[in-house]
């Protein structure tokens, strides 16, 4: 028997940390299960983040596309008529991915041994999310689990989506950095050595711009060594800071109040949170648990502060729209309309209204954004390619009219 450490939640929704002994973690979320505690992080008693942050660099991540198309293709097959188990080992022999495909094969043994989806899920760690194990389980303590995977179908294609359209927007200005960056570097670090040596032997007092370009050139050719070396540190520093508690608070807060940017974080996190709170909603979870979820799931450490203190009030009695709008973070266009959704019923329907207009303003405020972004990258790579081209030429200029 081994001892485990896990984090889950109880029948009332609320968050409990604690230890249990079984054979497996398999054993000992079925254990767990029979005292109405569902558990969300789970792993063996003593093992510190450092070895779960190796271990999620070792084992593969699943992409969000191959997810959801599984998912699809699940939910497809049980509203046809086929047993879970058939179900399972078909979708597990048509996806291509290995890494995923074992992940299934392991699900559909655990299955035909008996043990519920959910369960069999909640066994290979976080490779699934904490509202794709919870929504399973609604579906199968409710015989409704074709439904329940087809929402969580449209969640993850939905957030893949969304994901993709930013990505996209965001390739082209930053394969222009990369590369206007690799440039400069290329000419000052290897090109510029060889015209500087030229320049020197002029002989004539050089002017301020070409000091300067000489300076730089020397400092990057003779020392690059330390400059990466400090640039390493730096980056390494700040990487600890941030994950500390105190930094990545700070951190949570500079990102909504960054202009342009802040306002596209805050767009995201509403986004996200509508859609996923909508679709526990959706499938039956309750409203608390339903907010313990969707606050884990946003990866900004104020927005889940004000959400856990929200749920905190909607415990005590409270509706949701009163406590949000006390924190003064989320859009009012949030607030009201979950203000509408609980006076009407209608708080589903709301949430995805909201994550709908959310998702259509994200994609204005990128080509906004872009819009903005473009002309600057254009006029500082010039200005810095210009500032080479006058650094160049200007010493060359002098000695002409010297010998003129």
């Amino acid at each position: 028997m081994a001892l485990f450490d896990y984090t889950g939640l109880d029948s009332s929704g609320r968050k409990i940390k604690g230890s249990c002994d079984g054979s497996g973690q398999r054993a000992v979320i079925a254990k767990l299960r029979q005292q109405n505690i569902f558990v969300t992080e789970i792993a063996a008693a003593g093992s510190k983040s450092g070895g779960n942050l190796l271990s999620r660099w070792r084992t593969p991540q699943v992409p969000l596309e191959e997810l959801s198309i599984a998912t699809r293709q699940l939910a497809t097959l049980l509203s046809a008529g086929l047993s879970l188990d058939e179900a399972i080992n078909t979708v597990a022999s048509q996806i291509e991915k290995q890494h995923l495909a074992a992940i299934f094969n392991r699900v559909h043994e655990a299955v035909v041994e008996g043990e519920p989806l959910h369960l069999s899920l909640a066994a290979e760690g976080k490779l699934f999310p904490n509202i794709y194990i919870s929504m399973v389980e609604v579906g199968e303590n409710s015989g409704t689990l074709d439904q329940a995977l087809a929402n969580l179908a449209d969640l993850l294609e939905e957030q893949a989506r969304l994901r993709n359209r930013i990505t996209a927007a965001l390739a082209y200005p930053v394969l222009m950095a990369v590369v206007g960056t690799g440039v400069l570097l290329f000419l000052v670090g290897f090109i510029l050595p060889k015209v500087t040596r030229m320049l020197i032997d002029l002989d004539q007092v050089l002017p301020l711009p070409t000091r300067m370009l000489i300076a730089a050139s020397n400092l990057l050719h003779d020392y690059s060594w330390l400059i990466f070396g400090l640039l390493f540190v730096i980056l390494f520093l700040v990487r600890r800071w941030a994950s500390s508690d105190k930094g990545r608070l700070i951190l949570a807060q500079w990102r909504l109040k960054l202009p342009l940017i802040g306002r596209l974080n805050l767009l995201i996190a509403t986004s996200r949170f509508s859609r996923t709170l909508s679709t526990l909603l959706q499938g039956g979870q309750s409203l608390l648990r339903a907010l313990d979820i969707t606050g884990k799931l946003l990866d900004n450490i104020v927005l889940q502060q004000a959400i856990d203190r929200a749920a905190s009030q909607v415990r005590e009695g409270t509706s949701l729209a009163e406590p949000l709008q006390k924190e003064k973070l989320f859009p009012a266009m949030l607030i009201q309309m979950i203000a509408v959704g609980e006076r009407s019923g209608e708080l589903e329907q709301m949430l995805r209204r909201v994550a709908d207009t959310c998702d259509q303003q994200i994609e204005m405020s990128i080509n906004r954004l872009l819009a903005l972004l473009e002309p600057i990258m254009i006029l500082f790579m010039g200005g810095a390619v210009g500032f080479i081209v006058l650094a160049i030429l200007l010493p060359i200029f002098q000695a002409s009219q010297s010998l003129g």
